[in-house]
């Protein structure tokens, strides 16, 4: 069986030891899909609250958010105590758990590029600042990044690791517009180009099973993605959360989640049609609470990634 080309396989190749990725949820960063310059509500399938770093404890700044108009951040020393905090817990933790060496910052939660440009540098630099930081992996929209933010994660790069993370879930306006994106297609074809001109690594969040998308248009989305020069790819299968407007349509019938089957099929299929270079970091996700309306399959993570590898098999793939 031959081994996918993984991120952790990429990292360890370049910096030659493990190098891990630390979850960080600042508070005060938002969406402008939720509070309301594109949009209203967030994405169909997006519970508001219920993003979360990879630690358990932040101290919330209730009804305080920055968007890329804020004229001042009052709060700017309280995030940058939580960016320490947090990351001093979880690398270590990592460090004792798994051996890890080195670690890239991943501003993960809400769109980390949706914020003042003075406020970004801030907290950008100060991750950089820490021991054993290699780099940083920011979690965005095409729709909530600047130009000048952009030239100077290309400044940082020159130096370090910078990954930029774009939600692209499909190429199809129509469905963009049916999930409430807030954007087109043509805006994270845009920033994605940019992105990569400006020396950027760039990673492309694909969901696979939006309302109304074939398996053929699934693998469209993958095609094009792959043609736009994305470095890395995560994918997800679209499941049901409470408190969504998808749950709703889960509930009356009108949308119905993509089976395990099918989700294999396409999966597979885009991990053969992928280029070479580009490595995966996620082929799966799912979560196991009582928020979970559907599909029952992504309940069990290990079970997923256990039908995911006897399904690559057949093609020769293990991941």
């Amino acid at each position: 069986m031959k081994q996918i080309y993984t991120y952790g396989t990429y990292l360890k190749d370049k910096f030659n030891c493990k190098v891990y990725k630390v979850g960080i949820n600042i508070s005060g960063f938002t969406c402008p899909n939720i509070d309301g310059t594109v949009a209203k509500g967030g994405c169909t399938f997006c519970e508001n609250d219920s993003f979360s770093a990879s630690t358990g404890k932040t101290q919330e700044l209730k009804s305080f958010h920055l968007n890329l108009s804020s004229k001042q951040n009052p709060y700017l020393a309280k995030q940058l105590e939580q960016l320490e905090l947090q990351f001093k817990a979880i690398s270590s933790r990592q460090q004792k758990e798994y051996g890890a060496e080195k670690f890239l910052v991943y501003f993960q939660s809400f769109t980390n590029t949706y914020a003042p440009f003075e406020t970004l540098k801030a907290l950008y630099d100060k991750a950089l600042s820490f021991t054993h930081v290699v780099g940083l992996s920011i979690g965005t929209r095409s729709d909530s990044i600047t130009q000048e933010t952009l030239e100077y994660l290309s400044f940082l790069s020159k130096e370090k690791e910078i990954w930029i993370e774009f939600g692209i879930q499909s190429i199809y306006d129509e469905t963009l517009l049916r999930i409430n994106r807030g954007h087109d297609s043509a805006n994270v074809k845009k920033w994605i180009l940019k992105s990569k001109e400006a020396g950027l690594n760039v990673c492309g969040h694909l969901i696979f099973g939006l309302p109304g998308e074939t398996k053929e248009m699934m693998l469209e989305t993958a095609k094009e993605a792959y043609n736009w020069g994305i470095d890395s790819v995560k994918y997800h299968p679209l499941y049901v959360v409470k408190k969504t407007a998808l749950a709703n349509d889960f509930t009356k019938g009108i949308f119905t989640p993509i089976s395990e089957q099918d989700y294999l099929d396409v999966l597979t299929q885009a991990i053969q049609i992928k280029p070479k270079n580009v490595h995966v970091q996620r082929v799966t996700a799912g979560i196991n609470n009582d928020s979970l309306l559907g599909p029952a399959w992504c309940r069990d993570k290990n079970l997923q990634i256990k039908n995911i590898n006897q399904a690559l098999k057949s093609i020769g793939l293990k991941y």
